[in-house]
């Protein structure tokens, strides 16, 4: 009987093995085996070494060897594939409709210049032969969304250059051409840097070009920055080199090769004009023009506030949530020679910043406890930046958080605050509450006033105690319980402000607070003399 038994476990083992055998010979016929090589070349017809050789817009990939040949496998056989080629201070190369399997497969790489031409005109988002003529979604994604095209013809921005309100007709300090009067100052290297490129210290942000005027950061200035400046010691920008100062920027002869675009796409479908530039991903092609420092006080520095941070190490870089895919656009340009790519392979132009309620609400979260100890409504908050790779929140001096905490009774009559911090001064409408404001303030050198926003002037940092990346803070506030008890209702709000409400009102800035995170709760309170004799007996 045993010996029966091992026989027949024998038998079906070994049907099992020659089942899987069957179905690993069937899986090997079926998977795709054919190949394409060939050589990577220069204009000089020299071997190219480390070249990325993609099947276009797909993974499969690999980097030519240092005799410039490659070879390319998982094909199917007779299926045509656009076969493409780049390296870097190369354009991209590609051949189209080859087919698997091919052995003689010749791309060429040809290298971009290395200059830049000051007669260069740049081209216009919008309008003939621009680059909504074959870019359609993307640009108008751009359009509908991106606050950098918005820069030459930001009215607040222009009421603290000028000093005026925000129609720009009343005159009010500061403001600094009313500071600095004569001179153009170094706004226009991040305002307007296509306009700045050639002029960066004497480029007045008031006499700029239609193009820079109506469109600002826009799409030409942005795709042709080859290289940013940093000092590799730190990894930040030079100090007194703002904005465009700090950018290679490279716009090409026409009648030589006319166009230079850098992109994210290492197969990009138009060779001889675009170019894939990795550095156009990370944060540090954002340096420029948010990082640094006025009269040795640093200002703008959501970048070194990122690379202070653990994000870099974990890979998120400031266009993680800065310019996400949307998951929906596939083709940048449909009809006109783009290809279907994955979706979430393409930066969608959206550019969410400090305008955003949806991203300020995914930046920050709030937990809120209550409790009752003797005669007091404890309530303790919880704030933690959770979304941001740099502080919240960031850059402009003038933004800031605040937290208005309430408790009160079931009249709705506030309760009397007995310990814990308050609105400051400068909080506006809420200002006296129990609660917080987050914020770096900025005190004048030569007045005292603070807080101020007019950091082109000497100013001082008074306090600081906006949220790293990642931290925390908990604020704790005790209220006294109403004698006759009964339901109270106690809630936490955390406001998001664009500038201190005496300034907005001063220039006539009518932007509304953006709730980004809110906790409420209610509770029962007994009659104070019932807590009262709980403690004491406790």
């Amino acid at each position: 009987m045993n010996k029966f038994r091992w026989f027949l476990l024998l038998g079906m083992l070994t049907l099992l093995a020659g089942y899987i055998s069957l179905r690993l010979v069937e899986a090997s016929r079926a998977a795709p085996a054919a190949t394409i090589s060939g050589m990577i070349e220069d204009e000089h017809g020299m071997p190219v070494s480390g070249a990325t050789v993609r099947i276009q817009a797909t993974a499969n990939s690999t980097l030519s060897a240092s005799d410039g040949t490659f070879t390319l496998g998982g094909l199917n056989e007779g299926q045509a594939v656009t076969v493409s080629a780049w390296k870097d201070l190369y354009y991209c190369a590609k051949v189209e409709e080859v087919i698997p399997p091919t052995s003689d497969l010749i791309l060429e790489l040809g290298l971009y210049q290395t200059n830049d031409n000051p007669e260069y005109e740049w081209l216009p988002p919008t309008g003939h032969e621009s680059c909504y003529s074959c870019k359609v979604g993307v640009t108008q994604i751009w359009l509908d969304n991106d606050l950098h095209g918005r820069s030459g013809n930001n009215a607040r921005f222009f009421s603290l250059y000028n000093g005026t309100d925000i129609t720009g007709t009343v005159s009010l300090a500061p403001g600094y051409k009313l500071d600095f009067p004569g001179t153009a100052g170094n706004c226009a290297t991040c305002h307007a840097p296509g306009a700045a490129l050639d002029a960066p210290f004497s480029t007045d942000m008031n006499l700029l070009s239609s193009l820079d005027q109506n469109f600002g950061i826009h799409c030409d200035f942005c795709h042709k920055v080859a290289d940013v400046y940093l000092n590799p010691a730190t990894d930040l920008p030079y100090n007194n080199a703002p904005g465009v100062i700090s950018m290679d920027v490279r716009r090409p002869f026409p009648g030589e090769r006319f166009q230079l675009f850098f992109g994210t796409f290492d197969d990009d479908n138009v060779p001889e004009e675009d170019t894939y530039l990795p550095l156009i991903e990370r944060s540090q092609w954002c340096a420029p023009c948010h990082q640094f420092s006025f009269w040795g006080t640093p200002i703008y520095q959501s970048y070194k506030e990122w690379l202070d941070s653990s994000y870099p190490e974990a890979g998120i870089e400031c266009q993680t949530c800065h310019m996400p895919s949307d998951g929906v656009l596939t083709n940048v340009a449909p009809g006109f020679g783009g290809v279907e790519r994955d979706p979430l392979t393409i930066h969608a132009h959206t550019m969410p910043g400090a305008a955003s309620e949806a991203l300020l609400q995914e930046t920050v979260a709030m937990t809120m406890t209550t409790g009752v100890i003797g005669d007091s409504l404890v309530v303790t908050v919880t704030l933690k930046n959770t979304g941001a790779g740099h502080h919240v929140p960031t850059d402009h001096p003038g933004r800031h958080m605040i937290l208005a905490v309430a408790a009160v009774d079931q009249m709705g009559q506030p309760l009397v605050q007995v310990e814990g911090s308050i609105i400051p001064f400068w909080g506006g409408e809420q200002a006296g509450w129990p609660g917080i404001a987050y914020a770096k303030v900025l005190r004048d050198a030569l007045s005292g006033d603070f807080p101020v926003v007019s950091y082109w002037k000497q100013a001082f940092i008074q306090s600081d105690n906006r949220l790293p990346a990642l931290a925390s803070d908990t604020t704790v506030y005790k209220f006294l319980l109403p004698v006759t008890g009964g339901e109270l209702t106690i809630s936490a709000n955390l406001f998001f402000r664009r500038n201190f409400q005496a300034d907005m009102d001063a220039r006539g800035w009518e932007e509304a607070d953006i709730l980004m995170e809110q906790a409420a709760a209610l509770i029962n309170s007994p009659p104070i003399w019932v807590s009262y004799f709980a403690l004491v007996h406790r």
